[in-house]
């Protein structure tokens, strides 16, 4: 099943040792091909938007490689860990929670014209400027750790790149990979809170779920446009995050050891780089991927789709479900 090029990518390649020789995670081959033979008849598409979920914050692309790197940086642990209570806000008439709460702070923030994306300003940035700019219904969770990525992400801009995150978009290569070269390779070269690896038994596993996401974000937003598009977004994996997981659980595709799925019922925490929460993400990345191929074994070459759209597939179907998804402490998703 193994048939497109993204298996001999970095990522993908190096969870294959994980699936190997996991024991908290399985995925099923059979349910891989059984939920293939009907949702690869769904409509699929790109989302015709500016990748800043369902706020309209303009088309010029300077602005919209800062709104989307600035998002990627903090796109992370949005439900507190003590209550289970999810980040959400109240924001032109409705709720909006998770990723789409932090969108809606970040519109109202531009809308009333601040500055919060320029490397200056990240470098300074405070504990008490977030929570203000994030308020809602809970504090937003691990915000020291969001303060000190925001700082160390501002430096590096004012020293490197003329303060900003549009001009390090524009010094790289518009690939995940270009032999060093490429959007993704350069973000966890240059800033560490992108660098999203572990290590599994002794091996490196490489997942960098959210400077794959900032990417996708990016070409949804421009590549209509011509403005910008990734070269290489058939080698892009799924995001390995909380929700994703969630819906594979659900759907049969992925399972797990009784232990495991005693712990995220009961809430309790998995620990970061522990072989189950590892074992959680690789499956995600496998699983989605497996999927996918299935998927366009049965669709016209015309209308193949790329694994970023099963993600989504199952992001938008299960972000607000009350089942429980596992919870890790973690800056990485």
């Amino acid at each position: 099943m193994q048939t497109s090029s993204k298996w001999q990518k970095p990522v993908l390649k190096s969870v294959l040792p994980v699936i190997e020789q996991s024991t908290h995670v399985s995925t099923s081959l059979d349910k891989v091909q059984e939920v293939a033979s009907w949702m690869a008849y769904e409509h699929f598409s790109i989302p015709d938007d500016t990748g800043t979920g369902p706020f309209d914050m303009g088309k010029d692309p300077d602005l919209l490689f800062d709104v989307n790197f600035f998002i990627g940086a903090l796109n992370f642990a949005f439900t507190d860990f003590a209550t289970s209570v999810k980040f959400a806000v109240d924001y032109q008439g409705q709720t909006w929670s998770d990723t789409e709460g932090m969108f809606a702070r970040i519109h109202e923030a531009l809308a009333a014209g601040q500055d919060i994306f320029s490397g200056q300003h990240l470098a300074s940035v405070t504990r008490d400027d977030l929570a203000r700019l994030f308020a809602g219904n809970v504090e937003l969770p691990m915000l020291e750790e969001r303060v000190e990525i925001l700082n160390e992400i501002g430096a590096t801009l004012v020293d490197r790149h003329q303060g900003s995150f549009h001009a390090f978009v524009r010094s790289c290569a518009p690939a995940m990979y270009a032999d060093g070269e490429g959007l993704m390779e350069r973000m966890a070269q240059e800033f560490p809170r992108f660098d999203d690896s572990s290590l599994y038994h002794g091996q490196k596993v490489e997942f960098h779920k959210l400077p794959q996401l900032t990417l996708w974000s990016l070409h949804r937003a421009l590549f209509r446009s011509g403005q910008w598009a990734l070269k290489d977004l058939e080698d892009m994996t799924a995001f390995a995050d909380y929700i994703v997981p969630v819906g594979l659980r659900l759907m049969g595709l992925i399972s797990y050891a009784p232990e495991l799925e005693a712990k995220i019922m009961a809430g309790q925490i998995i620990e970061r780089d522990s072989d189950q929460e590892i074992e959680i993400r690789a499956h995600t990345v496998y699983a989605t991927a497996l999927l996918t191929d299935a998927i366009n074994e049965i669709r016209p070459p015309d209308q193949q789709i790329v694994v970023p759209q099963v993600d989504f597939r199952f992001w938008n179907t299960y972000h607000d479900t009350f089942w429980p998804h596992h919870l890790t402490r973690t800056i990485m998703y």
